[in-house]
């Protein structure tokens, strides 16, 4: 087996490998949009706590078309050594890579930007929604709860909120669920606000982080340096 037919079948192996997990992601994903009743029971409890944190079910929609995508590009290129099929693969995970790397770059300059946005957007919809909406509001409890954190910045989220004029309270775990939670025991707690906890974690676990960011990134560039090596293998057969 010459290095071509090698590059070339493993090319197919690492695709097809990507695209049937595309396909299973998207396959749950759907699964969970359409009967996520069905998936808590078969999951039980820990899908539950997942699912109210973040609406997994349409992440999962994303990313397993975009897997499914490369996944068949990657495939059908190598194996019926299309030079076009070849082309758009790399392409595709060039754009993705280079968007990552946009992503992170921005992520590291203008994270104080990212939060005065994030400020803008959601202190208000949690002092106008939070105890109204039961979506909103049960996933903020299992965030400030499982995180450890208060509002996205603090208690002060909570005044003058819609919370705060029905319950005369603010949020247990504002105050490090002593009661009664009023302002002064919210004040003298200093719960730190969810966006700096959260940082925080991702600065704990950084090392892990950069770990799994350079994983994927050596992935991408291996995957493109080989499909340009098919992609130019092919002008000489």
């Amino acid at each position: 087996m010459g290095c071509f037919t090698f590059i070339k079948v493993m090319m197919i192996l690492f695709n097809l490998a990507i695209f049937l997990g595309g396909g299973t992601l998207l396959g749950v994903g759907i699964w969970v949009t359409v009967d996520g009743k069905s998936f808590l029971d078969i999951f039980g409890a820990l899908s539950s706590s997942v699912l109210q944190v973040v609406n997994v079910s349409y992440f999962l929609i994303v990313i397993g078309a975009i897997l499914l995508a490369i996944g068949f590009l990657g495939c059908c290129g190598a194996q019926k050594e299309s030079k076009c099929l070849l082309m758009m693969f790399f392409s595709v995970v060039l754009i993705i890579f280079i968007a990552e790397i946009a992503a992170a770059v921005v992520a590291l300059v203008y994270t104080g930007l990212a939060e005065t946005l994030l400020t803008a957007v959601v202190t208000p919809l949690l002092k106008e929604k939070y105890g109204m909406d039961k979506s909103l509001t049960h996933i903020w409890n299992v965030t400030m709860t499982e995180v450890h954190c208060c509002g996205l910045n603090n208690y002060t989220d909570f005044t003058d909120s819609y919370w705060l004029e029905e319950h005369r309270t603010y949020p247990a775990p504002c105050c490090k669920n002593m009661e009664p939670c009023n302002i002064t025991v919210a004040a003298q707690s200093n719960v730190p606000g969810c966006f700096d906890q959260i940082l925080e974690e991702i600065k704990t676990n950084a090392g892990v982080v950069g770990g799994v960011a350079a994983g994927i990134a050596a992935l991408e560039i291996a995957a493109m340096t080989v499909s340009m090596y098919l992609y130019c293998q092919l002008d000489q057969k």
